[in-house]
């Protein structure tokens, strides 16, 4: 009796324990890959849900600006053919430069030139342009402050941002995209991207793009439409 519990009462070899341990390591190995894969397949998730808040604010400020582009204005005094409101010479795949005239004042028409008359009120006067070195959205307005002229940022985090232009003919059926607007522009394209922070475990430099566009509802062509 005593030299068989003596016998069940022996622990494990050494031989057991390297190897219970080793099981044990490969396991603990398995896992910690998994909570790593699954920590960066989150962080990538929030930094995707914090580019779409950054990009969305953006594209709706400049959708509502720009979508009340060439309110009031006229291309000429005389037919008082209505105007989209974009600056011609000042717009381009990076920035765009719009006016509007909101408060009716001043003469109708959208003469050449940087002083306007009719475009002298906050937020009648508009540039959206990227700033490379604050990463950030730009608004300027010459007259945002009782005719002081007010640069602020709209948005930052941002990698680019682009517009295109899309041109309308008399007829709906003939539409051309271009980097520059022109006269016959009815709708713009923006075009946000935002790059991602790095994660460790995930590939680096990832990009997420948002895209609005945008319809001119006072150009001479979509008035046409309604």
């Amino acid at each position: 009796m005593s030299d068989t519990k003596k016998s069940n009462e022996q622990g494990f070899s050494l031989m057991e324990l390297m190897i219970g341990m080793t099981i044990t390591l490969i396991l603990l190995s398995v896992i910690s890959v998994v909570v790593s894969r699954a920590v960066g397949v989150n962080s990538r998730e929030d930094r995707k849900a914090d580019a779409l808040v950054s990009a969305q604010a953006a594209l709706n400020v400049m959708s509502r600006e720009i979508g009340n582009a060439g309110f009031g204005l006229f291309t000429d005094s005389v037919s008082q053919t209505p105007s989209n409101g974009i600056i011609i010479a000042d717009s381009n795949t990076d920035q765009i430069h719009f006016r509007s005239n909101f408060d009716n004042e001043g003469d109708y028409s959208l003469p050449t030139g940087s002083t306007v008359l009719s475009t002298n009120q906050p937020g009648e006067d508009v540039t959206y342009y990227f700033d490379d070195d604050t990463n950030s959205i730009v608004r300027y307005d010459p007259n945002a402050v009782t005719g002081v002229p007010k640069a602020s940022v709209i948005v930052n985090r941002i990698s680019s941002v682009k517009f295109k232009y899309y041109n309308y003919s008399d007829s709906s059926s003939t539409v051309t995209e271009s980097d520059v607007p022109t006269t016959a522009t009815g709708r713009v394209r923006i075009i946000v991207e935002v790059r991602l922070d790095p994660v460790a475990g995930q590939p680096d430099n990832q990009t997420v793009s948002f895209t609005s566009d945008v319809t001119l509802r006072n150009s001479s062509y979509m008035l046409r439409q309604y």
